[in-house]
């Protein structure tokens, strides 16, 4: 990729974007309301980059900091439209009431907006999900089947919004933890799969496949192996859409990726992390259950290894010991507690300890995840960028990226990538920090 300061071209925001959630639960509905109480102006989108984070352009004293959204082109929250799928059937304000995450004044001042986006039957496996039981689910002869079907969908809701443009982001439960095998390796064998409803593709990838076969890029928000295969990066590069993914990095994830990176810049040693979490929504039901939970685990686990990378330090951080643990406690609903336990060594070897104790609510820290990725996805797009956006990996646990390099978890990093990739798509000079234009030049540098 060439890194001159020319200006990409962007297609314009013209007209609707519909965002297709596989998942009308806390996270999806959270979002949902949230958009509508913020665009009547009634809410502040707190948690959005795109909505009010801004962005610093050229030297630090030009001053220059723009909003994002006054920087890049991207959808306007008013040009939103919803549709989605669920096995329990119902309209967002159903699923909105029963997730319990909104006060009764909010439920209320967005009810009529809610009601009017009618969860479309959803494609389901029980052996994926194993805790939930569906209302209502497609049926079909195969997956492929089931493709087609999500498809009229799709193009049914687009038409009824007058949408050109829409965006895909599975907001679907944990599904059980599975490895890539031969199926999923390339675009042949994954059609055939499809053709003859192979067990080993998921639900999540029969709404991957169908979204991008309708030209939708596609987000998965859960830690599912979903479009992380050969074939499904392949298809998205084919298609012409960008893919990004996965598992949203909300809570206890998001502190790990501040808290590690300061461990290893000041070169402070570890001897274990102990991680654990109560959660009482329906996500919590789901990951009570193993298989659900190691998918969950191995995302969470992923995430110290990459940051503090033993192999460069091994007298720091080959022998720690990390232990993640999920505690469904229903009395707690959406109110997820986190704690953590690091024990940590210093100067001379001398031990010390961090305890965090986060209580947040992981709808609320998720619902502008899902917005800006939408909005960051459709850029994207109509950039004419495609496959793996690997700048996107700031919103996730487990991020994308190409094959032959490790992903990216330091937070910081990774948001220095993502304005980065916004100031070279805009034709601006990128922001290395070095710094050395406001100082008298040293003997080296004349």
């Amino acid at each position: 990729m060439s890194m001159n300061n020319s200006k990409k071209k962007i297609n314009k925001p013209n007209g609707q974007l519909t965002v297709f959630i596989p998942g009308i639960g806390a996270v999806s509905t959270t979002f949902m309301a949230g958009v509508e109480l913020i665009r009547k102006g009634l809410r502040q989108p707190v948690g959005s980059l795109t909505q009010i984070g801004t962005i610093r352009l050229g030297k630090r004293t030009e001053k220059r900091s723009p909003l994002i959204k006054d920087f890049v082109p991207l959808a306007d929250v008013d040009d939103l439209k919803f549709a989605g799928w669920d096995i329990f059937g119902g309209t967002a304000f159903d699923a909105a009431k029963k997730a319990g995450v909104l006060n009764d004044d909010d439920l209320a001042l967005t009810k009529p907006f809610l009601q009017e986006v009618d969860a479309m039957p959803a494609v389901f496996e029980q052996k994926y999900v194993k805790r939930l039981r569906p209302k209502v689910t497609k049926k079909a002869k195969s997956k492929m089947e089931l493709v087609e079907k999500l498809r009229e969908d799709i193009k049914t809701t687009m038409a009824k919004h007058g949408s050109s443009r829409g965006v895909m982001v599975w907001c679907g439960s944990t599904e059980t933890y599975i490895e890539e095998s031969d199926v999923h390796q390339s675009m042949k064998n994954f059609e055939k799969g499809l053709a003859k409803s192979d067990t080993r593709i998921a639900p999540s990838m029969i709404y991957a496949y169908a979204a991008m076969k309708e030209g939708l890029p596609f987000a998965n928000g859960a830690p599912n192996l979903t479009v992380d295969v050969p074939a499904m990066t392949a298809l998205a590069k084919e298609q012409g859409v960008p893919i990004a993914g996965k598992d949203f990095k909300t809570g206890q994830t998001l502190l790990k990726t501040v808290l590690a990176p300061m461990l290893k810049a000041r070169m402070l040693g570890l001897n274990g992390w102990f991680s654990t979490n109560i959660l009482g929504n329906q996500d919590g039901e789901v990951l009570d259950e193993p298989g659900s939970f190691k998918t969950k685990e191995v995302s969470k686990l992923s995430v110290l290894e990459h940051i503090l990378q033993p192999e460069l330090y091994p007298e720091l951080y080959s022998n720690y010991y990390h232990k993640v643990r999920i505690n469904y406690y229903p009395p707690r609903g959406d109110n997820k507690e986190s704690w953590d336990n690091i024990d940590i060594f210093g100067w001379l070897g001398y031990p010390m300890q961090i305890k965090v104790n986060f209580l947040c609510r992981d709808s609320i820290l998720a619902a502008p995840v899902l917005l800006d990725l939408v909005l960051f996805l459709d850029l994207a797009q109509r950039s004419g960028l495609s496959g793996i956006q690997e700048w996107l990996s700031f919103y996730f646990k487990s991020p994308m990226c190409a094959p032959e390099v490790y992903p990216e978890h330091d937070l910081f990093i990774q948001m220095t990538k993502l304005k980065n990739y916004l100031r070279y798509l805009m034709g601006e000079k990128l922001i290395t920090h070095l710094g050395v234009e406001y100082y008298p030049k040293d003997p080296v540098d004349k």
